[in-house]
């Protein structure tokens, strides 16, 4: 077993490799011969590695990433934190639509009647993004806010929907049913644009307005409300966070909300979308980019003959014709002894994966993993190989691209630390130490290399992104721009510009798989709060005059029931582990719900007692549903 070093985050400015159990600091030249020679024992049996890219770097970083793990490696074993947060939202999108983005712009936002925000603290989480729907609110749009907590975006909210937690698929077939029986589905969109609406109606059919009330918690009043302005609205917005997809059925919690948006063709126009909004300042462009284990570049089909066909012709390569492992397959595979060479750039699985002590085992017990990073985290700790990278944001030179789809160019604004080297160099580099004469000298040459094989980032060039201030994609031409929204061909009159259908889903209610019992009779949900950071990483090592650390959440009743005070400490309990931390009061939370972040896990590591139950379709796990005991400490 590799031993852990407690190591407060500094920046990483010399190489470190293992000895005896030890990291120790290594010459640059020792370190990559190292990591590459871990490297090559997987070249002829690929299916060993994978790679965890980094969703908080370039664009042009994760293409280079995954570019090496498919061209040099020879495997689709890629994938990046977005299994974390968002897949199920683009295996929805994906689905439904082909595309896996949002459907609209920030300017969208603004000008919508109606905003539905749906398992989204958008205020805390995204505060870009809330101040677009406030401008909206200002000019007298309805914001609908869907939530287990009162938190301080559902205190902006026309109407705040408090739903029990894992009930958002029986609440959202009770709008559908509803907008059906009161004559309000837009038939026209129906007919020409769907297929399967009649199976889903009757799906639907038992979820009254009372036995919806019953399950969910929520009001049958304000359901119907909410039914009856979203169906109206000449511009419905439904945005959603990780309140939806952080569960064991993300993905069918996603169809759902997609399914109500069908209904009322509040999509493929302006003002009316589908909106995920992501966590980390590139989780879309990971995507984008092909550091997922499903699709290359510009989200084509990695099943698809001629799509691979065309980037071995450029790359030299073989890419394998099947899907690779996503990040929670990995880690499974990790346990079978089926993956043994891991390369992790920029991410922190020890501290962001559910039930935590088991990612720590598998990561422990692999035969070679290399951690690419800024900081010495818990990850790195457990490397065989660690190379210090600049990769902060304001060292880079490159593209992101964020929620609305906007590819937008970022500029190098400080050098990095002396003793760090560039992401893309250290891929180079690992790359011809395995026999691949790679030379990337800017980040604009790995960009226009993207865009000669995406046809959505086409039309991007460096010169262009900087003269318009970024451009949403697609944008497949230098002499033009598209619509801000997508999914406008589905308004077509003429059914090949229409294109392929929008399927309605049917989808079964499957309640949290962690159930409460006596011995765990308190739900426990997990989100972000806006003055800190992730796992903690980039913003934990420093003081906050706002918090100071983790807090365990409680209502008073419950407080008082346990009878514990605010600030005393005690312990949480589920059924894979425990820790302790203080009390807070928090008045936005009904009796049986408690809240907590994992935003100080080197004090308090809340996803020692989350639950790693995922997603059959996008891996994700049930980070918002674990069943907990709380219990006073002995004086």
């Amino acid at each position: 077993m590799k031993r852990k070093e407690k190591t407060p985050y500094v920046r990483l400015t010399e190489p470190l490799v293992r000895d005896s159990g030890v990291l120790r600091p290594a010459t640059w030249d020792e370190a990559l011969d190292r990591a590459a020679e871990g490297f090559r024992k997987t070249l002829d049996n690929p299916e060993t590695f994978g790679m965890f890219s980094c969703a908080r770097a370039t664009n042009e970083m994760n293409y280079v990433a995954q570019k090496f793990t498919r061209s040099v490696i020879g495997t689709n074993n890629v994938d990046s934190c977005n299994r974390t947060c968002h897949a199920p939202s683009v295996a929805g999108l994906a689905k439904v639509f082909d595309s896996g983005g949002g459907t609209s712009s920030y300017q969208e936002i603004e000008d919508a009647d109606v905003i539905v925000l749906w398992g989204s603290n958008a205020r805390e989480a995204h505060p870009i993004f809330f101040q677009h729907v406030l401008k909206a609110v200002h000019k007298g749009a309805k914001l609908f806010v869907v939530d287990p907590r009162q938190t301080s975006t559902a205190k902006w909210g026309h109407r705040w929907l408090r739903l029990n937690v894992g009930t958002d698929i029986p609440l959202a077939h009770a709008i559908a049913r509803e907008i059906i029986h009161a004559g309000l589905t837009n038939t026209g969109f129906i007919e020409r644009a769907t297929e399967g609406y009649a199976e889903f109606a009757a799906s639907v059919e038992p979820w009254t307005l009372e036995a919806a009330e019953q399950e969910t918690g929520v009001p049958a009043e304000l359901i119907r409300e909410l039914a009856h302005a979203y169906a109206r609205a000449d511009r419905g917005q439904l945005s959603w966070t990780l309140g939806i997809t952080e569960h064991h059925n993300g993905t069918d919690n996603v169809l759902s909300l997609i399914n109500l948006s069908l209904l009322a063709g509040q999509v493929g126009r302006y003002g009316a979308g589908l909106n995920p909004l992501r966590g980390q300042n590139n989780v879309q462009g990971g995507g984008d980019m092909g550091a997922i284990p499903d699709r290359l570049p510009g989200f084509q089909n990695i099943l698809d003959a001629g799509v691979r066909a065309k980037f071995d012709a450029a790359w030299g390569s073989h890419i394998p014709p099947h899907k690779g492992l996503n990040l929670t397959q990995m880690l499974d595979a990790m346990e079978r002894g089926a993956l043994t060479c891991v390369y992790i750039i920029g991410e922190n699985p020890v501290q962001s994966e559910a039930d935590c002590e088991h990612t720590i085992k598998r990561l422990s017990n692999i035969d070679h993993l290399v951690v690419q990073d800024i900081f010495l985290t818990k990850t790195a700790q457990l490397a065989d190989v660690v190379l210090p990278a600049s990769a902060a944001w304001c060292e880079s030179d490159g593209t992101f691209t964020n929620s609305e789809r906007r590819v937008q160019r970022v500029r190098k604004a400080l050098e990095p630390p002396e003793g760090a080297r560039d992401d893309i160099q250290l891929l180079c580099e690992l790359a011809r130490r395995l026999g691949h004469d790679w030379h990337y000298d800017s980040g604009e040459q790995v960009w226009d290399e993207l865009r000669t094989l995406s046809p959505m980032h086409a039309g991007m060039s460096y010169r262009r992104l900087e003269e318009l201030g970024g451009i949403q994609w697609p944008c497949y031409h230098e002499d033009r721009l598209e619509p801000t929204f997508l999914h406008g061909r589905l308004w077509e009159e003429d059914p090949v510009k229409r294109g392929r259908p929008a399927p309605f889903s049917v989808i079964e209610h499957s309640p949290p798989v962690d159930l409460l019992s006596e011995e765990f009779p308190i739900r426990l949900t997990t989100g972000r709060r806006l003055d800190s950071y992730n796992t903690g990483v980039q913003s934990g090592g420093f003081s906050s005059p706002l918090r100071k650390g983790e807090t365990l959440d409680l209502c008073e009743q419950d407080a008082v029931a346990l009878g514990v005070r605010e600030d005393e400490m005690v312990q949480i309990s589920s059924r894979r582990g425990a820790i302790v931390a203080p009390v807070r009061i928090d008045e936005g939370l009904r009796p049986g719900l408690a809240f907590m972040t994992l935003h100080f896990p080197d004090e308090i590591d809340v996803n020692v007692i989350t639950i790693e139950a995922t997603c059959p379709v996008a891996g994700t796990a049930e980070y918002k549903a674990a069943a907990i005991r709380v219990d006073k400490l002995p004086v």
